[in-house]
């Protein structure tokens, strides 16, 4: 079993930054790939972004060039470092981890006034 724990989101103006943590614990061993994603209100949930335990990383297209996603050292905590943030960008974010199985945290709000 895994457990995920998020922080880090909140209100912010257009054009400003947030970082998002979520921190694996229990069987983090085997997680080999973490993700991020998002869902705003009456949308579906979305991918954002993913790191390979290699450290290859992936984005879906609107949020190139503005969110970072990395992990630290320990493999078990990723961050999404979110600049230049747009009011398109307000949903719930949420962390995912594969292992033997996908895991999710419980979500972390970020609102971005316009």
């Amino acid at each position: 079993q895994v457990q995920l724990v998020e922080s880090g989101g909140g209100l912010v103006q257009a054009g400003g930054s947030l970082r998002l943590s979520c921190v694996a614990s229990g069987s983090t061993v085997g997680i080999n790939t973490m993700r991020w994603y998002r869902q705003a209100p009456g949308k579906p949930r979305e991918f954002v972004a993913q790191i390979l335990r290699g450290g290859s990383t992936y984005y879906r297209d609107s949020v190139k060039g503005r969110f970072t996603i990395s992990m630290d050292n320990t493999k078990s905590t990723v961050y999404l470092q979110m600049n230049s943030l747009k009011p398109d960008d307000t949903a719930v974010y949420y962390c995912n981890v594969q292992a033997a199985q996908a895991y999710w945290g419980q979500g972390t709000q970020v609102t971005v006034s316009s």
